[in-house]
């Protein structure tokens, strides 16, 4: 057994049992900022510590050369010992910088309180110094932080001043999971959905009757809009059109709103159910629509989504041929081809007072199309998103609002759409978002059947209820706002297949928040 040079006997073991132990830690002398005296240099200060560990002849630890490990095993542990101590090495001379740096501010803060005071520095100075440099730095926080602690004090609020969400009604009717619901724009004011099961409602808003059934898509309907001024539909498909319809319907007289309210943010755990109560094959006595006034046609793939071009005279259609087109309502001709994305649409929407157009795609991006100047017509690609961009929708105010499968939703400005004016960050994926005209509130349908309320400062407002009483049971697929509606102003639709009117009631304290 080797031992240490110039140990003999029982001594000699009992120094070695000693360094064996000293061995196992690096120790590294903390440095006291009153030092007065300190090395020249910061590797003469590192130098000058004790390692704790000691060699032998052969250069390794002495604990190293004891150990029945493999030379291999040895010089590899001996390797990462020696990157440890490197490590800490770059620590401490760190350390030593640092505490330099801050002796030589604490010597700027002494100067300028005798300089401030005109004689000696007291201590009731550099009281009163630090207690106005801690007002400013208190003051920086509280503005940069500002959105962030509105969000955290949301939601400690009083009752009385949290968003109140009343479950109105649902319209249960259709056979498979409904993708998209809209309300008219002109009297008389009814709710639209668009179902996988190949068919389009009309509702009653007040009392959740079905007025008109279309069935004239041989495939999925996997949107629905209103024409601004006239009593028409534009349904896209999966058969790889998009139909234009008229329809007459008488509303039915008003039925009593159920009083069912709850705050908002409200859940409790429920069964999951197939199946939401009502008669499977529909409703009775619906009266049905079977031929289109104009048919659309020209795209390749499934036509995902359509939409109505402001004053009506034109529609445009996205689909999973990577393709948006633009038609003449009046003559169904083909008017232009919107090429350029990577990867399927997934959605479109117009600008209700301009000529503007935004698609949205696979690819992670959303494409901003201008026809205000008839010669020329002119795109901006905006890659904002790490996913799936599942809708992008204009708001009255030249703001772009797009949400994605990365969880994420984002507000852009149309002056500058370098980067978003806010971004919303959930836990799950966001599906077709709507934004309400008159109060600019955000509603996100979640792929988790939540459906949550934000402004559009990106603050958290509300999420709407869901209970083993309302709510929907499965992901939900789009919401759409109703300015004409005070009794029932949003709606949310799901693979659930109902469509549920809700009323939201956002007080004016928690909106300025």
């Amino acid at each position: 057994m080797p031992v240490e040079g110039g140990s003999a006997g029982g001594g000699g073991g009992v120094r070695r049992a000693k360094q064996k132990r000293k061995s196992h830690s690096l120790s590294i002398r903390r440095t006291n900022s009153t030092e007065q005296e300190r090395p020249g240099t910061l590797r003469d200060a590192v130098d000058a510590q004790p390692t704790g560990i000691q060699y032998s002849g052969n250069n390794l630890p002495l604990r190293m050369e004891d150990s029945k490990l493999p030379m291999s095993v040895r010089s590899n542990l001996l390797d990462l010992f020696g990157q440890i101590e490197r490590e800490f090495e770059n620590l401490y001379i760190e350390n030593i910088e640092l505490r330099r740096e801050i002796d030589t501010l604490n010597d700027r803060l002494s100067a300028d309180g005798q300089t401030v005071d005109g004689g000696d520095l007291t201590k009731g100075a550099l009281k009163t110094k630090a207690s106005h440099s801690t007002s400013q730095l208190s003051q920086k926080l509280k503005t940069t932080y500002k959105a962030s602690t509105s969000k955290i004090v949301s939601s400690f609020k009083a009752t009385t001043s949290r968003a109140v969400c009343q479950l109105v009604r649902e319209y249960v009717g259709h056979r498979d999971g409904i993708w998209d619901v809209g309300v008219t724009r002109t009297a008389p004011v009814v709710l639209g959905t668009a179902s996988a099961d190949h068919s389009a409602m009309l509702w009653s808003i007040e009392t959740g009757k079905c007025l008109l059934k279309y069935i004239g898509h041989a495939g999925s309907v996997n949107s629905i809009k209103f024409h601004p001024t006239e009593q028409m539909a534009l349904t896209a498909s999966g058969d790889q059109t998009a139909h234009i319809w008229r329809y007459m319907v008488q509303l039915p007289m008003a039925a009593p709103v159920p009083e069912v309210s709850a705050p908002c943010d409200e859940e409790v755990d429920f069964s999951d159910k197939d199946e939401v109560e009502g008669d499977p094959d529909g409703p009775s006595e619906c009266p049905t629509l079977r031929l289109a006034s104009a048919t659309l046609r020209s795209h390749q793939g499934v036509v995902i989504c359509a939409d109505w071009l402001v004053g009506g005279k034109q529609a445009v259609t996205a689909s999973w041929d990577r393709a948006a087109n633009l038609y003449d309502v009046e003559t169904s001709e083909l008017v232009h081809s919107l090429t350029g994305h990577d990867q399927e649409l997934t959605h479109c929407c117009t600008h209700p007072t301009q000529r503007l157009v935004v698609t949205s795609s696979r690819d992670t991006t959303f494409r901003l199309w201008d026809f205000r100047d008839p010669s020329i017509h002119s795109v901006n690609v905006f890659q904002g998103h790490t996913d799936t961009v599942t809708s992008a929708v204009f708001t009255m105010s030249d703001n772009v609002v797009s949400g994605s499968d990365d969880r994420t939703v984002k507000v852009w400005d149309l002056k500058n759409m370098r980067s978003p004016i806010a971004t919303i960050r959930t836990d799950s994926a966001v599906n077709r978002i709507s934004v309400s005209v008159g109060q600019r509130l955000i509603a996100l349908p979640h792929d988790n059947r939540q459906v949550r309320l934000f402004d559009m400062a990106g603050v958290r407002l509300a999420r709407l209820p869901r209970s083993n009483r309302q709510g929907h049971r499965r992901m939900v697929c789009c919401t759409a706002w109703s300015e004409d509606n005070p009794s029932c102003n949003l709606f949310t639709c799901g693979f659930d297949r109902q469509a549920i009117g809700w009323n939201i009631n956002i007080p004016a304290l928690l909106q300025e928040k």
